[in-house]
Order: structure tokens, then C-alpha cells, then sequence
């Protein structure tokens, strides 16, 4: 079959982020005077002219993503299995290069941390790994689900890039919904931050969300790590990708996530700033052309930037986010990244409530065991 990397074109996508920044005030204002938008739009609502928009946009898409979801969001909780990884990323705190003791957790410890997350009321829950195939690979994976699914409606999986047959066990297991980040689209950035490891390989990374599409993943989501090229380029890239996917594998429920880089060990600073209004900017482009599409907001991006923007085309967020491996219960272990949003899950579902927000814990389920 003819994956995206077949017919993804980096520098077209480039040609049209040049011309972005040419794009006028009075454009924009024809552009929001239609009743609905297309991807062709997409590039006026993301230009520079369209920041004196933004209340505009911003209240479109609040009403739009009321009309689509209702007054709701979405919570889940991050669960990291381990943070052994052979990639050399230079943004990542898993990076092979760093030198500190890597932590995989145990089947017990892997219980121990997912019967404190059901306790706190989580029902939905995205596991996390580095990339280290002899010890995390697809057997690992899957016995980590085989224990978790008692406890929870939703397993979702942010692991590496894996094969259409492996995402098919997975499946199988338990798993519903997958998260996968190319980190950046730009093929020359991605060279330049990925210099070890299996991840060196930019097109089987492009790939992976066909295979997962294949494999039959109810949910999936896809996105960029916003600094390491220039945002506007990554979005025109993401939603290239969003098309292909939504034509070809329409029976999956597709998702984005605009994450910007945080502090982590070592030192690394991004070559491209990105702000907060440039966040939100990216969400209410995106909810006015795709009226469908599942946002998340991670607890990568501060309180602050959190309430103001969970209104207004978000339909989930994570919550009381660790990203050490068996940080939850105690076990002391390197963080991939520092969370910016540490307020606990009662402290995010009153901000919620305050603003109108309805906080959902299971929205999905398949058929599971009691609990035990």
C-alpha cells in the first residue's frame, strides 16, 4: 500500500508557510464570514494578519466545540512504564546520552501504580515508554495492558514506532487509542535533533500511523513537539497528515496535541520560540476547519495557559501528570520532563466546573473484568 511518506511534501509545505506571512488583514476577515471552513482556509487562520482575530476565532470555536462535544472534557492520566531508551534526542530527558540509573517497572510495580490511578477516579489512562526493545518491547507492552485493563475503560499507548501485526496484539490485549508524535515534520530538523538509534529514521516514524491505522486503533492521535521548527510549517504538516488519515482509515476517531517543549535534564534550548497565543491560535485554526477533531491539552503548558484555554476548542486534557517511571508511588527515577500544571485532579475538575466544564473520566469502554 502507498504510505504518507509517499506523497508527503516537505517543500510545498514550506512554499505555503512562506506565503503565509503575506496573507492580509481583509482576507481574513472573508475567510471568518463564511459559514464553514476546509483546509484551504487553514493558512489564513494560522497567518500573522489573523492574530488580531483571535477573540473572534476563539469564540467560533468555543461554540463550535460546544456544539460537537457539549459542555465536557475528557481526563486521563500519563502512566510511565520506563525510562530505558537507546535514541539520542537532543530535547529528551530519556536520552541515551544522559547518564543515570533507567528504571523499567516491575509487574507488581506496574499494578501498585495503576491501583493508586484508579483510586484517584481515573479511568482512562495512556502508557508511556522509551524506546528499548529488549526491555520494553511488544511482550513488555502487552503484559502491562493484560494487568491494567481490570482497572481501566481506556488504554492508550505513546510508545515506538512498532509494525501493523504488533499493533494488532496490542489490540488484542486491550489497548484502544495510540498516541504518536513525529516531533517534527521538517526532514532536516528531525536529522538534526535525532543523531542515535532507531529513531534516526524519519519515514518509519511518518509510517507508523499508517500501520496503527491498519491495525484497526479506535483513537489516534498525532502532532508535533512545537520549537523544533518553525509552528505554522507544523501545523500545514499535521494537517496534510490529518487528511490522508481521515480518507483512509475513517473508522478511526483522529486527534491532535500542541505540546511545547518544557525544561528537562541536561541543557537544550529550542531554535523556535512558540507562545501561548501561538497555541491558541493552532487551536481554534484547527476546530474551525476540523469540527470533529479531539484537541489535547497537556500538563506541559502552566495553569495559567491551562484555564484559559480548556474552553475553547479542547475536548481533553491530562491531569496530575508524573513522567518518571513509577512516580505515582514513590519510586525514584529520571522524569522525561518537567510538568508545568502540578494542581491535583481536584483542583483541575474545580477549575473545570467553574468554567462551565462538565470533567468526564470514561467515555469508552470495552467489555473488561471486575476489578479485582
Amino acid at each position: 500500500m502507498r504510505f504518507f511518506s509517499s506523497s508527503f511534501n516537505p517543500s510545498e509545505i514550506e512554499n505555503h508557510t512562506y506565503a503565509i506571512q503575506t496573507i492580509t488583514a481583509e482576507a481574513v476577515r472573508r475567510v471568518l464570514a463564511k459559514p464553514r471552513w476546509t483546509r484551504h482556509d487553514l493558512p489564513i487562520l494560522l497567518s500573522p494578519a489573523a492574530t488580531a482575530f483571535l477573540s473572534e476565532m476563539s469564540h467560533i470555536s468555543t461554540h463550535l466545540t460546544r456544539k460537537r462535544f457539549g459542555n465536557t472534557i475528557q481526563l486521563f492520566i500519563p502512566l510511565y512504564l520506563s525510562n530505558r531508551c537507546y535514541n539520542r534526542c537532543a530535547y529528551c530527558g530519556f536520552s541515551v546520552e544522559h547518564k543515570y540509573r533507567r528504571v523499567t517497572l516491575s509487574e507488581e510495580e506496574i499494578l501498585k501504580e495503576g491501583r493508586l490511578l484508579y483510586e484517584k477516579g481515573f479511568r482512562h489512562i495512556l502508557l508511556l515508554t522509551g524506546e528499548a526493545e529488549d526491555a520494553v518491547g511488544v511482550p513488555y507492552i502487552s503484559r502491562a495492558v493484560e494487568l491494567l485493563r481490570p482497572y481501566f475503560s481506556s488504554i492508550g499507548l505513546e510508545v515506538q514506532p512498532l509494525k501493523t501485526e504488533e499493533y494488532a496484539v496490542l489490540i488484542q490485549k486491550g489497548a484502544d487509542s495510540l498516541t504518536l508524535y513525529q516531533e517534527t515534520y521538517h526532514p532536516q530538523a528531525y536529522a538534526k535533533y535525532h543523531t542515535a538509534g532507531k529513531k534516526k529514521n524519519y519515514g518509519n516514524r511518518l509510517d507508523a500511523a499508517d500501520r496503527a491505522g491498519e491495525a484497526g486503533f479506535y483513537r489516534m492521535t498525532i502532532g508535533a513537539l512545537l520549537g523544533l521548527y518553525e509552528w505554522r510549517f507544523e501545523a500545514l504538516a499535521i494537517a496534510a497528515h490529518l487528511d490522508y488519515l481521515q480518507k483512509r482509515y475513517w473508522r478511526t476517531q483522529l486527534g491532535v496535541s500542541f505540546n511545547r517543549i518544557q525544561k528537562m535534564i541536561g541543557e537544550f534550548s529550542p531554535d523556535f520560540d512558540v507562545t501561548a497565543r501561538d497555541v491558541e491560535q493552532l487551536i481554534v485554526a484547527f476546530r474551525l476547519v476540523y469540527p470533529d477533531l479531539l484537541m489535547t491539552l497537556s500538563t506541559r503548558e502552566p495553569a495559567s495557559v491551562r484555564d484559559r484555554l480548556m474552553g475553547i476548542g479542547v475536548t481533553a486534557m491530562s491531569a496530575e501528570s508524573n513522567t518518571s517511571p513509577g512516580g505515582y508511588s514513590g519510586v525514584q527515577a529520571e522524569k522525561q520532563f518537567e510538568i508545568s500544571d502540578e494542581r491535583s485532579l481536584n483542583a483541575i475538575v474545580t477549575v473545570l466546573k467553574q468554567n462551565r466544564l462538565e470533567p468526564v473520566f470514561k467515555d469508552w469502554c470495552k467489555e473488561i473484568a471486575e476489578v479485582p
